[in-house]
């Protein structure tokens, strides 16, 4: 029961008095009308209520956009660290000789994973998203270029340094401007594409220098393989992005939506390859070390995709895009640190050239 405070009760019973005495003169004739003091007092609560209101109403206003702001920040640090994680992981499964020609079904085990991280998060309990079903027919276009924009990085990370392999992935954004150019009639500013050249060029000149011949053997290069898959896989990735544009404007889904129905599809289409592709004898010998490896990297492709949703819902694409390319920053360098090259070797001047060049072409936009 709620405290009595004495002073309170006298008032209110001082003012109840004279509501009293106020209705008795009423009836009797008396002009004047008094004010009932209950409704005077019931107007006091609500006031005060209401100011009580708008102070919560207000210092939550304050408090919103900061949680935000540090959820926003904590989404892409978790986003960030994930896709550093998940390259440097999945390097050292493909540097294992048992899982070298495991790259499908590695592929599929991804796809899966992020068909279960997307079904949960879909689930009323969370409601990030709502599923909206579309035929496998439909799909399997996509689920087919979705397929090859794995496996072939995935590949060339294999046969690849690090920092090559990232730095191949800049000739994404030339690749899939040339391509909206060619088939949709879609331009970029004009200072973009001046800021396209010199990332090429730098990419260029890293492919040259890095896949030479080392000059000892503890300095990791990148095989010619390594770069005919990494091309491969630009192209690959280029058009599955121009696609996942199409499709989402065709079909009117966003990209959880989309990603959500290709997903499970794209995984049981590679089962059916990986009997002609994959080598299951040598996964015999394999240690325990590289299955948890495996398991991490199924841990970092579900945050990616957690965290991206955030990203993307909170900033917006541009600067989820700027993200992108900070990560690219971030890995380039760590690459680079662990490469063994030394600092005058003369492929650092085509990755500060690809660097420059992409930062350009974000502040061209």
């Amino acid at each position: 029961m709620a405290a009595s405070h004495p002073e309170a009760d006298a008032e209110k019973g001082r003012l109840l008095e004279e509501e009293d005495e106020g209705n008795n003169s009423e009836a009797s004739g008396g002009r004047t009308a008094v004010a009932s003091p209950t409704t005077r007092l019931a107007s006091m609560d609500i006031e005060s209520l209401n100011d009580v209101d708008v102070e919560k109403e207000a210092a939550s206003s304050q408090e919103r956009p900061q949680k935000n702001g540090f959820k926003l920040v904590t989404w892409i640090a978790v986003n960030t660290l994930a896709t550093i994680g998940i390259i440097f992981t999945n390097k050292a499964i493909f540097s294992d000789p048992a899982f070298q020609r495991c790259q499908v079904s590695f592929a599929s085990f991804h796809f899966f994973v992020t068909g279960l991280t997307l079904f949960v998060l879909s689930r009323p309990r969370f409601g990030m998203f709502t599923p909206e079903p579309v035929r496998i027919k439909t799909l399997l276009p996509l689920a087919i270029a979705m397929s090859l924009n794995v496996i072939l990085p995935n590949a060339s990370l294999q046969f690849s340094s690090v920092t090559f392999y990232q730095l191949a992935r800049i000739l994404l954004t030339p690749t899939v401007a040339l391509i909206n150019y060619i088939f949709y009639n879609t331009s970029i500013p004009r200072p973009a594409v001046y800021a396209l050249i010199p990332a090429c060029v730098g990419v260029g000149i890293v492919s040259f220098y890095d896949s030479k011949a080392p000059a000892s053997p503890k300095v990791k290069s990148t095989s010619f393989i390594g770069v005919i898959f990494a091309f491969a896989g630009v192209l690959a990735s280029s058009l599955y992005t121009v696609w996942v544009s199409s499709y989402q404007k065709s079909l009117k889904l966003n990209s959880m939506q989309l990603l959500y129905n290709q997903a499970p599809v794209g995984g049981v289409l590679l089962l059916y390859i990986v009997p002609w592709t994959d080598n299951f004898w040598t996964v015999n010998h394999a240690s325990i070390s590289k299955w948890m490896l495996i398991l991490l990297s199924g841990a970092f492709a579900a945050l990616i995709n957690l965290s991206q949703f955030f990203i993307i819902g909170g900033a917006g694409p541009v600067s989820s895009t700027v993200v992108g390319h900070l990560k690219t920053c971030a890995i380039v360098t760590l690459g680079w640190i662990t490469s063994g090259r030394s600092v005058g070797d003369k492929s650092i001047f085509g990755i500060l050239l690809a660097i420059v060049g992409i930062i350009a072409y974000v502040l061209g936009l």
